[in-house]
């Protein structure tokens, strides 16, 4: 970690194009200070604009004796280069399925997020924000979508004092092959309470509906308690947050039954 935190803020420092890190990082937090400062859940991705890393293992039971863990979860380096806008550099998960042997790296993915309305906790507490993610079809065999999906995506969220709700609705959209993807609609609801300063358990309702494709008017829906612990300073600006918390499916159709989820993000 000694190693991993100032390379994080080297770049940063790259991204700005020349600006200095110190106007790089007033800039965020002028951006995050304008905004709530709940925590980001497990699944729901928030709506607010972070700047960190962040690092994710999931482990899917498919049925009695087959399991798929994902190694990075998709997740990456989160940066705010302007005030408002956020872009993550998704990393390729690392996928390894038991008992079978086509592991192999997933899909390269990016996100875009750009604030539309905002008010921290000391005025009405809740913001507004447009995501537009997609995803590269980079991965290998059995691992990947096998083509580019856009996902515009409407994120809300609201606060009275220790509890919050995140919520996120967003429709896959894909550069081809749509007979079989379909255009899933995608829609996560978090229920948060911040218990103490560092303690954050949550709820989430994770759902996907297919109207079309080759899992037309299927919908399943995950139910996911989980906690959430952190933003522990580390050094300087540096921050670790850790979190765990379980899918477990609530519908008789799923593609997988329980997700075993741990975080860990480091914000700086």
């Amino acid at each position: 970690m000694a190693v991993l935190l100032p390379a994080l803020s080297a770049g940063a420092q790259q991204a700005a194009d020349g600006e200095s890190a110190a106007g790089w990082f007033q800039r965020v937090d002028r951006t995050q200070s304008a905004q709530p400062h709940w925590i980001t859940p497990l699944v729901t991705v928030t709506p607010r604009l972070e700047e960190e890393f962040r690092f994710d293992v999931t482990r899917q039971q498919l049925g009695e004796a087959t399991t798929t863990t994902s190694f990075g979860g998709g997740k990456g380096l989160e940066l705010i280069p302007a005030e408002r806008i956020e872009v993550i550099l998704g990393m390729p998960p690392y996928l390894d399925h038991r008992p079978t042997a086509r592991n192999g790296f997933g899909d390269e993915s990016f996100l875009l997020k750009y604030r539309l309305l905002a008010a921290n906790e000391h005025s009405d507490n809740y913001i507004l924000t447009f995501f537009l993610g997609s995803s590269v079809a980079t991965g290998s065999k059995g691992n990947g979508a096998g083509h580019t999906i856009f996902t515009p995506t409407i994120a809300f969220g609201k606060g009275w004092r220790k509890l919050d709700v995140q919520t996120t609705l967003g429709i896959g959209l894909p550069g081809g092959d749509k007979r079989r993807l379909g255009t899933p609609v995608t829609h996560n609801i978090a229920f948060q309470y911040q218990v103490i300063k560092h303690l954050w358990p949550e709820l989430e309702v994770n759902s996907t509906l297919w109207p079309n494709g080759s899992k037309d008017g299927k919908k399943q829906v995950f139910l996911t308690p989980g906690i959430v612990v952190g933003r522990f300073r580390v050094r300087g600006r540096l921050g670790l947050t850790v979190g765990l918390g379980v899918q477990i499916a609530a519908t008789s159709y799923r593609t997988y039954d329980h997700n075993w989820i741990f975080s860990a993000r480091l914000p700086f």
